[in-house]
């Protein structure tokens, strides 16, 4: 049997990044930058506020308190979304808003709290002075021109994943478009002349297409574009229909197919269209695998060659395998350098045995109990189990060699949230 790692790197050896695309970045979301950021302006383009209150000079109101008020008289206000027409005076005070202009002539901010502004208005004073109950040291809430970004700055680095704080970010310098590497599409493919989609009636033996919905939401929420392409069933012609289609697609993820039955033309098919390996992975569950690189027929040659990966028809392991084999490649198509799943040690709460020697990825729910992680299992671990796949936010490992790990063991939990 193939190692899950052997397995990995043979699907990611002729995986490359896709073409860059330009985009609105309200659209980038998930997707990696195609381009090198280099900021346009400062960033604050001014010394600007940081809070409600008043502007003033620090050595006026040396040793201010409620005891020892200063008070000055109030020449102006500045809101944000102005600029400042006036210079403050030694020994006065502008009123100003967060994110306003510092005015020429002061060197720091004395928030609202700190002065009589409260006591003035409930008693409707004008506020044509301000007494300051506290002293304020100089720079105090003064946002300098610069500080978060300069301008020529490398603000972000080609392949940087776009998470919301890059697209505020990019906002923020005025780009409202930018270069990324463009969304896969991915053709998803179920097969069996047992599979209905779900919504009509279902025939003696039949079942609803389940696999195809899950993989699309996993590919959906990677930020990539799914597409279920059909149901093909187990007749040579209507498998090749399906998979002529694909033509178009960056991807294509089949589910069912793979195995050594006696019904399975799917292999035989698909090597009509390019190279296509047979794998038994080490891995439970998911040790059917298949994955090809199409390139149509001799006399349909395609303009370009797809991957493929032929995922099991069992529905816990299609969405296993997609995990670990499919995910990564679809997010090296996207531009991603990294695409591990994060995950944690925690301490096991039921037992998982693995009885054949396959690295086995039990469906497990992952909470932290005083600090520390710990795991249990979702339910039912056959591979036709959905629901425990449901439940899971995690995939705790069992190694190859390892033959059951126990309550209070250790063990490795891939996160899935």
């Amino acid at each position: 049997m193939m190692r899950v790692e052997e397995a990995l790197k043979e699907v990611l050896n002729p995986i490359t990044s896709l073409e860059p695309t330009n985009m609105a970045i309200g659209d980038t979301l998930n997707l990696v930058l195609a381009q090198t950021v280099k900021a346009p302006m400062d960033l604050p383009r001014w010394d600007n506020s940081g809070m409600d209150g008043y502007a003033v000079r620090a050595s006026d109101i040396v040793g201010a308190s409620k005891n020892n008020p200063k008070t000055l008289p109030v020449i102006g206000e500045i809101a944000a979304g102005s600029f400042p027409g006036i210079k403050l005076d030694p020994k006065t005070a502008i009123r100003i808003m967060t994110g306003a202009p510092i005015p020429v002539g002061a060197d720091t901010i004395v928030r609202f709290e700190d002065t009589d502004e409260e006591h003035r208005q409930k008693n409707q004073e004008p506020l044509t002075s301000i007494s300051i109950l506290k002293e304020t040291p100089n720079g105090e809430a003064i946002r300098e021109q610069g500080e978060d970004i300069k301008k020529d700055d490398t603000v972000f680095k080609h392949g940087t994943p776009i998470n919301p704080g890059i697209i505020g970010v990019l906002a923020s310098l005025g780009l409202a478009h930018t270069n990324v590497v463009r969304r896969p599409r991915v053709a998803i493919l179920s097969t069996g002349d047992e599979i209905v989609q779900p919504g009509k009636t279902l025939g003696a033996g039949q079942i609803f297409d389940s696999n195809s919905h899950s993989l699309a939401a996993l590919i959906n929420n990677l930020g990539a574009q799914p597409e279920m392409i059909g149901i093909a069933k187990d007749t040579v012609e209507d498998l090749s229909e399906k998979i002529a289609a694909a033509r178009e697609y960056d991807l294509v993820l089949t589910s069912a197919g793979v195995s050594l039955g006696y019904y399975d033309i799917v292999k035989e098919v698909l090597k009509q269209y390019g190279d296509l390996s047979l794998w038994t992975v080490r891995m439970r569950p998911g040790k059917p695998v298949a994955f090809g690189m199409l390139k149509g027929t001799p006399d349909d040659p395609w303009e370009k060659t797809i991957p493929l990966i032929g995922l099991p028809g069992n529905p816990v392991s299609a969405m296993v395998v997609f995990y670990i084999l499919a995910r990564p490649a679809i997010l090296k198509m996207m531009g991603y350098t990294k695409w591990d799943l994060p995950s944690v040690e925690a301490i096991l709460e039921d037992p998982i045995v693995n009885f054949d020697q396959r690295r086995t990825y039990a469906r497990a729910l992952v909470e932290k109990k005083n600090g520390i992680y710990h795991a249990r299992l979702a339910g039912p671990q056959g591979s036709n189990i959905l629901t425990g796949m449901a439940r899971a936010n995690g995939l705790a490992i069992c190694p190859e060699n390892t033959p059951v790990l126990n309550p209070g063991d250790k063990a490795e939990i891939l996160l899935l949230e």
